[in-house]
């Protein structure tokens, strides 16, 4: 009997010893190896064998990519407005010995470094600055603090911004000024709008009237070119036909009528070549009724002097 509980008990310390002994460590994972009580190594993922009593094993560490959100900090900027500003961390644990014994409380130290960074790089910006130049805060934010964290085996991959938080009279005065300054931008594009509208029409007339004054000149060209044209042809017409005298007295009788249409005419003036006309024909018609000599008729009138009896040569007017 006695002999059992010794087998037992011997079991019972075999197993505790390989418990203490074989240790897995998972992926993405390190641990810190202590023996007796002073840092021996840092174990990697996989199936480790320890030296039980005399080694000791620290919690394992997480060397994945960690977000930490920090609750919103009062700060105040350049121009003497406090806001209220979320961050959000994200770092990565590379050095499991430097994080285990070079600070206590990493997460408490980057809370506290991120807000006196914070402060310091917002209280150089005014609040126009601080609302319009996130990536810039970003950058400086993590600049300052990867250089701190390095020594404490943490690289601080990226800082982010993730609120900013105005009180709300100046939420109503930035709005205020949003809205003036959007009212502004319009009656800028509305009068560029009907400036350029101004200049396309201008620019149209303007053409239009170009192209009129060019037709009106083609017009009158063609219209010069076929008077002259018509001209010429009449001309010509009456040249091949050589016509007389009393021809042409016959077509200046013609021309009266003309000239007697309209109902405003009441009064007109003969030029002397129609009183001319008027004799000429007067002449050939008397002589063409007088009979041939011989013929018992009286002899043909004598010619009249000039200026005696005859029509006046100057211009008349008739009622």
């Amino acid at each position: 009997m006695a002999g059992l509980i010794v087998l037992a008990v011997l079991a019972v310390v075999l197993i505790f010893t390989a418990a203490r002994t074989i240790r897995i460590v998972p992926q993405a994972r390190a641990g810190v190896v202590e023996r007796l009580g002073r840092y021996s190594r840092t174990l990697d993922a996989g199936l480790v064998i320890i030296v039980p009593f005399m080694d000791r094993l620290r919690p394992l560490i997480d060397l994945r990519e960690q977000v930490v959100p920090f609750p919103p900090q009062s700060v105040i900027t350049e121009d003497n407005l406090s806001v209220k500003i979320d961050t959000v961390i994200y770092f990565t644990v590379t050095d499991a010995r430097a994080v285990s014994y070079e600070v206590a409380n990493p997460l408490q130290a980057m809370e506290q470094l991120t807000v006196t960074t914070l402060r310091n790089v917002v209280g150089d910006l005014t609040l126009e600055q601080t609302l319009t130049s996130r990536d810039n805060i970003n950058t400086r934010l993590r600049t300052v603090l990867d250089e701190v964290t390095g020594k404490w085996g943490i690289r601080v991959n990226r800082v982010e911004l993730k609120s900013i938080d105005t009180p709300g009279s100046i939420q109503e005065a930035m709005e205020k000024q949003m809205r003036a300054e959007r009212d502004r931008r319009a009656a800028i594009l509305t009068a560029e709008g009907v400036k350029q509208s101004q200049i396309l029409t201008a620019e149209g007339e303007k053409q239009s009237a170009v192209l009129r004054a060019e037709g009106s000149k083609q017009s009158a060209i063609l219209r010069s070119e076929g008077e002259a044209k018509a001209i010429h042809t009449v001309f010509a017409a009456i040249h091949e036909g050589d016509p007389d005298r009393a021809l042409l007295s016959y077509q200046y009788l013609q021309m009266l009528p003309q000239l007697a249409q309209g109902d405003a005419n009441k009064v007109f003036v003969i030029p002397s070549e129609f009183s001319t006309a008027f004799g000429m024909l007067g002449e050939r018609l008397a002589a063409a009724a007088t009979p041939p000599p011989g013929d018992g008729a009286s002899p043909p009138p004598a010619p009249r002097r000039p200026g005696a009896g005859s029509p006046p040569t100057g211009p008349r007017a008739v009622d």
